[in-house]
């Protein structure tokens, strides 16, 4: 019960606060809503790029696998043109 009245005050004085600085309260809320999209903006980005990483990853597309794998048939190549050159 008194949980009940003390939020029934919070509302009241809230309202009441709200209805007298409704002037600093708009001004506060132009100042934090760039600010909050831009984080907002930021963090779905950031999720985006990381999804899409997963993604990469799943497909096989993963650079790091790529790489080596590209640098030992390189090297496969590279002994099959020695032993053709010297066939020749």
């Amino acid at each position: 019960m008194k949980t009940l009245i003390g939020g029934a005050i919070a509302a009241l004085l809230g309202l009441i606060g709200l209805a007298i600085w409704w002037q600093p309260f708009l001004q506060l809320l132009t100042g934090t809503i760039p600010v909050g999209l831009l984080m907002g903006g930021c963090l779905a980005l950031y999720l985006g790029l990381d999804e899409l990483k997963d993604t990469w990853r799943q497909e096989g597309f993963d650079t790091s696998e790529d790489s080596e794998s590209l640098k030992q048939k390189l090297e496969e190549l590279e002994k099959e043109n020695e032993s053709l050159k010297a066939n020749k």
